[in-house]
């Protein structure tokens, strides 16, 4: 019998090979008008289960999703579709892919009767999985990725999955209430917040413009959180990523949800960076805890700071971002000093009637005299804070 190469354990014998598909043969040969996949058995939760990768070709006719609908859980085996979920995924794909790069989607589940489909077992728990035309896959756990694949293999692009296999694991299952409660178990996972989905997104577009910043302005480093939505303020954060990301679209586009994907990282970086460093330096509302490492402040400190000052919260971020768009010059990737100068001599703080009835609303008759501001986040606050200060700046669009 051949030897493998002990010098190289990843490498197989041509003949070695050959005996493998040579026993092989026979058994898709065999099962030709079937789907015939290789697979690996494993046991968990007291129930065998198999791990099967499938072409995306085969996506339409061998899956399919049983979503609940009319707000009734017991019509289906999953959650009723998130609207807009797969179409997302879809694009994901699309646009990673147009560019030539990685992407990836999780492991689907899907269960299936043990007597619906064959069980060809070669030993050490590899398998060979036989599933007869007339037999589906009903998927416990990615309906949604399921929806995006077959969408897209359906479409125009459909080159740009069709050499890809995706994994599926089977559980042996028959009963639809375990079922339910299969997906009701694997839904226990806690979403990922966006915080931390950007920590770990392309260091391309807005989202690689927000980690250079996270690292070059002095109040953003080490004052930013990367893992939740809400700053912990006991961890010296101020900041999350979700709440920076708004503020770079609005700077250079004015719009917070804008991707900004042709836009350089690096020279848009430097050039927010430095406008932002001067802002908040010559801003007396934000320079102490600018210019003050994180590890030296306490945490009274930054919950005043948050409390009093718009700069210390999402909304004030973004009307900061929308001002200093009116600032850019993308031609020259440049911010006028000038007019940031003028920004950062505004009295940011929630007490300046600046912002009364925009970001501010005084409540008459509060429970907490020393908390009678509320503050108002909506869109329309936004825009009439930005108004209020172009007015009391004399700033006009055509100046710009």
């Amino acid at each position: 019998m051949a030897q493998i190469d002990k010098n190289n354990n990843n490498h197989v014998p041509p003949e070695v090979k050959a005996q493998f598909s040579t026993f092989l043969a026979p058994f898709f040969e065999e099962h030709y008008r079937d789907s015939c996949y290789p697979g690996l058995m494993f046991r968990q939760g007291k129930r065998k289960m198999l791990q099967i990768n499938i072409p995306a070709k085969d996506f339409p006719a061998l899956l399919v999703a049983k979503p609940a609908k009319d707000d009734d859980p017991e019509l289906g085996k999953q959650r009723p579709e998130v609207p807009g979920h797969a179409e997302e995924i879809k694009n994901y794909i699309i646009e990673q892919a147009r560019k030539g790069k990685p992407w990836i989607l999780g492991t689907l589940t899907a269960n299936v009767p043990a007597d619906k489909i064959t069980i060809l077992e070669l030993g050490r728990g590899i398998c060979i999985v036989v599933i007869p035309r007339d037999v589906k896959l009903e998927i416990t756990d990615g309906q949604h990725r399921k929806t995006a694949i077959q969408k897209l293999i359906e479409s125009e692009e459909s080159s740009l999955i069709s050499d890809n296999d995706f994994p599926i694991t089977l559980v042996l299952e028959n009963d639809i209430d375990q079922c339910r409660k299969d997906f009701g178990d694997m839904a226990q996972t806690k979403p990922l917040g966006k915080a931390l989905l950007l920590s770990f997104g392309e260091v391309e577009g807005r989202v690689g413009i927000t980690k250079n910043l996270v690292k070059k302005v002095k109040i953003f480093y080490e004052k930013t959180d990367k893992i939740h939505d809400s700053p912990r303020i006991q961890k010296k954060f101020i900041y999350t990523n979700n709440y920076i990301t708004r503020a770079v679209s609005c700077a250079f586009t004015k719009n917070p949800d804008s991707e900004l994907h042709d836009y350089d990282v690096e020279n848009s970086s430097n050039a927010l960076a430095n406008c932002l460093n001067k802002f908040f330096f010559e801003c007396s509302n934000t320079r102490y805890i600018s210019e003050t490492n994180a590890v030296d402040l306490t945490t009274s400190e930054l919950k005043k700071f948050k409390e009093e000052c718009l700069l210390g919260v999402s909304v004030g971020l973004e009307v900061l971002g929308r001002l200093l768009y009116l600032t850019y010059d993308k031609n020259s990737n440049y911010f006028d000093e000038d007019k940031v100068s003028q920004l950062a001599q505004i009295d940011w703080t929630r007490e300046n009637p600046l912002w009364q009835n925009n970001l501010i609303r005084i409540d008459p008759n509060p429970k907490n005299l020393a908390k009678r501001y509320k503050l108002s986040t909506g869109a329309n606050a936004v825009t009439d804070a930005v108004k209020t200060v172009k007015d009391r700046l004399g700033w006009t669009d055509n100046s710009f």
